[in-house]
């Protein structure tokens, strides 16, 4: 039972803790890699087809 209390406890420091990064207003985490646009994939979820919102930054992108 006591691993039980200890492991309750860490957990709830963890999520505590991201909690009050969430509210600090911290930058995320970012990649160092380049992340998906070394991949050179379109769409992150592989889609054929952008939303609206993306399509939008893309047209407005191109314009400039």
């Amino acid at each position: 039972m006591t691993l039980f209390f200890i492991t309750f406890a860490v957990m709830g420091l963890a999520i505590l803790g991201m909690a009050i990064g969430v509210l600090a207003g911290r930058k995320p985490i970012g990649g160092s890699c380049g992340g998906m646009d070394k991949l050179g994939l379109e769409c992150d979820a592989g889609c054929t087809r952008p939303c609206p919102k993306r399509a939008a930054r893309l047209q407005a992108e191109d314009q400039s």
